[in-house]
């Protein structure tokens, strides 16, 4: 097998992976993907805070210029998503104009909506697909050192993916997208994986100097959604029960993570 072939096999089993949690998301009832929200926020937290963001700042040549990208990346993701409503509004009813156009019913204008019209899921789909092109390369960098690292990198990317990519599938469900849609976003993010490996693959050198501050936009992406997105939602239920509930399944999805990422730690050095 050559060294391109391999590169190649270990990076599309990432889209495989993605295949098979969809798999286990597409089982799941439909009114406990919100309840499961609470657990996709912890995970994508914890995948920024506790795997992705330390990663880059061990390679990055500036600190200063890291965290000034990981502030920028929330500022575009904000305007990106402002851009989403300023389209939403001009070809359909919106969420923001709602009570104008639907009477003047009370319980009309103060009930919340179902899903955010997808704004959510284009936010995460362009975080995790910068991810997966990042963790493409990395794949690529360690099958060029030795074969054996790359098959080693290859299982603990795909053991930090897990939680990641549950989380994901489970926000585009809460966003509104069907679960065939959900599913096909997942794949196609999937792909950046593929792409990320073959350019690294060709031109290592010339992206090793970028890799940091792409994970700090991603990040970004994760923590944008995390806090603005998805976080409002669950001060909708303010009874202690729930309460209780939501900080349990953050908490789950934040020791997830971490659980992952100790295992593909100790896989890579043990």
């Amino acid at each position: 097998m050559s060294l391109l072939t391999a590169i190649l096999l270990a990076s599309t089993a990432g889209g495989v992976l993605s295949v098979l949690l969809a798999t286990v998301a597409l089982r799941m009832k439909a009114e406990w993907v919100p309840v499961m929200v609470s657990y996709a926020i912890g995970a994508l937290l914890g995948a920024a805070f506790l795997e992705i963001l330390p990663h880059a700042l061990e390679h990055a040549g500036s600190m200063e210029a890291l965290t000034t990208t990981v502030l920028g990346g929330i500022l575009g993701f904000f305007i990106l998503e402002k851009l989403v409503l300023w389209r939403h509004c001009h070809t359909e009813h919106c969420e923001v104009h709602g009570a104008e156009v639907h009477g003047t019913d009370a319980a009309a204008r103060t009930a919340p909506p179902q899903h955010d019209h997808g704004r959510s899921g284009m936010m995460i789909t362009v975080g995790d697909t910068v991810h997966n092109f990042v963790d493409g390369v990395m794949i690529a960098a360690a099958f060029l050192v030795d074969f054996k690292l790359g098959v080693v990198t290859a299982f603990a990317i795909a053991a930090h993916e897990v939680p990641q990519e549950l989380g994901d599938f489970l926000i585009l469900l809460h966003s509104g997208y069907s679960k065939t849609q959900a599913l096909l976003l997942n794949l196609l993010s999937s792909l950046a994986m593929l792409v990320g490996a073959l350019l690294g693959y060709f031109l290592l050198a010339e992206l090793q100097w970028i890799l940091p501050y792409m994970l700090a936009i991603a990040a970004s992406g994760m923590i944008y959604v995390a806090v603005a997105d998805l976080i409002p939602g669950l001060h909708k239920r303010v009874e202690l029960a729930h309460t209780g509930q939501q900080a349990l399944l953050i908490g789950l999805g934040i020791f997830t993570v971490w659980a992952a990422s100790t295992l593909a730690h100790e896989w890579m050095h043990g």
